[in-house]
């Protein structure tokens, strides 16, 4: 598999997130990731190449097992590094801007021990 960037990420995590309301266009994530719908197209293609999703013929954009794990992995350590922020006293607006950025640099090991810290407190993620 190749190398799990943080635009990869961003991309899967918005597609997961989508359809949950609905089917997912190369336009839709344009407008979500507030790109130009070339540059979407682009990236989805490599998405395709990587095995992360599926596009049917109409261009709807579906989630393989791959990816949707992916996503689900980077929804995870954002739900948590933004509860932690939160417990914190970070207002949430602000922390959840900050756990967008967290969640891509963070290490396994610390994400481990963060969660491991929430769960001993009883803080909900």
């Amino acid at each position: 598999m190749k190398q799990i960037t943080e635009r990869r990420e961003n991309y899967l995590k918005r597609i997961h997130e989508l359809s949950k309301t609905g089917e997912v266009r190369g336009a839709d994530l344009a407008t979500e990731l507030n790109v130009k719908r070339p540059t979407v197209c682009v990236y989805l293609k490599r998405l395709v190449e990587y095995g992360d999703i599926t596009m049917d013929d109409l261009h709807t954009v579906h989630l393989t097992g791959q990816g949707r794990k992916i996503a689900e992995a980077t929804l995870d350590r954002h739900g948590m590094i933004c509860s932690l922020l939160k417990t914190l006293g970070v207002p949430s607006e602000v922390a959840a801007e900050d756990a967008c950025a967290i969640e891509h640099s963070i290490s396994p090991e610390t994400y481990s021990a963060l969660k491991q810290l929430l769960n001993e407190r009883q803080v909900s993620i």
